[in-house]
């Protein structure tokens, strides 16, 4: 049984030393724990510091490409290079090497596909209260797109099995967690989730120049998730509350024309039509984005299974 710890590294070359040692090499019931850096594009030497401290596996970029794009290729080599679990933390050390063992042990017994180690979030000092209300509601509405009951879907810190690893698709360009989470729990993958406890902060976000940031990109990848993964419902809300509305006002129109007034109100009579329009329009969007939704399905299957065959072919 081999395990790779993926680590994706932009300009960590202070801070990884002290994160490739807390990583344990031997864990019970893994014959084999193999470490991967992705150098995402760094310019201070992150990937000869790797080097340096005997890192089993390297891939550089040569330019800055993005976590979701590092995760991804991270998988792919570990795939690749015949992982059985593949763990994946960040390089600030913010996740405690002394964790993993606990983390992949659902893998490991065969009890699931996925686990995500769970922050205790209100704990963690150097979260604000605007982080920590947002992070609850990134999760209330990850776990009711997923189907998942993850307390902490940003966390960082997941084991995969190899079947989760060839199954997944990264299509965002700005982070893996919330996306593989979803596309896990509509794949049908076992998702769990264990407890874990973080080292102190090393630095600052890397994702986030400000907090106004760091909300206008949550509330932006939440829209974004939903509208991708539940088209026909996002669709149909905002196609409501446009529709109605204009019914409303048309029905008030009728109201006064049959009265004998309806002289004085064309103006409500030009607003419902194009609100109704507006409402009907959207609607169909809905159900043209389901049926895209359906598709993406059908190419996730097929991409599984050519990976699948590619991989047997190697074997």
């Amino acid at each position: 049984m081999k395990l790779i710890v993926q680590i994706p590294c932009f300009n960590e070359a202070a801070i990884l030393p002290a994160t490739l040692a807390d990583i344990p090499r031997e864990i019970a019931g893994i014959g084999q724990v193999e470490v991967l850096v992705i150098d995402d594009g760094s310019t201070d030497g992150t990937a000869e510091v790797a080097r340096e401290a005997d890192v089993d596996h390297i891939i550089r970029f040569p330019a800055n490409r993005g976590l979701a794009a590092a995760f991804s290729a991270g998988l792919d080599e570990s795939v690749r290079r015949g992982a059985d679990i593949i763990v994946h933390t960040d390089a600030d050390n913010q996740y405690r090497g002394e964790c993993i063992p606990n983390l992949i042990e659902p893998v490991l017994q065969g009890q699931a596909d996925v686990v995500v180690g769970t922050r205790p979030i209100e704990a963690i000092e150097d979260f604000s209260w605007t982080k920590k209300k947002l992070q609850r509601l990134g999760s209330w509405v990850v776990r009711k797109v997923s189907g998942t009951d993850v307390a902490d879907v940003t966390s960082g810190f997941r084991a995969y099995s190899r079947e989760a690893a060839l199954r997944l698709n990264v299509v965002s360009d700005f982070t893996y967690t919330l996306e593989t989470l979803i596309q896990a729990g509509r794949t049908r993958l076992t998702v769990a989730q264990v407890p874990i406890q973080t080292n102190p902060k090393t630095r600052e976000s890397r994702l986030f120049s400000s907090t106004p940031a760091y909300v206008w990109q949550s509330l932006k990848t939440l829209f974004r998730i939903y509208a991708l993964y539940q088209p026909l419902r996002f669709f149909s809300i905002i196609a409501l509350l446009l529709f109605l509305p204009g019914l409303a006002l048309g029905l008030r129109f009728l109201y006064y024309y049959l009265s004998g007034n309806g002289t004085g109100h064309v103006q409500s009579l030009i607003l419902a039509a194009v609100l109704m329009l507006l409402g009907f329009q959207i609607g169909i969007f809905g159900v043209v984005a389901d049926l895209i939704g359906a598709n993406r399905k059908l190419t996730q299957d097929m991409l599984f299974w050519v990976k699948r065959r590619d991989e047997n072919a190697k074997w």
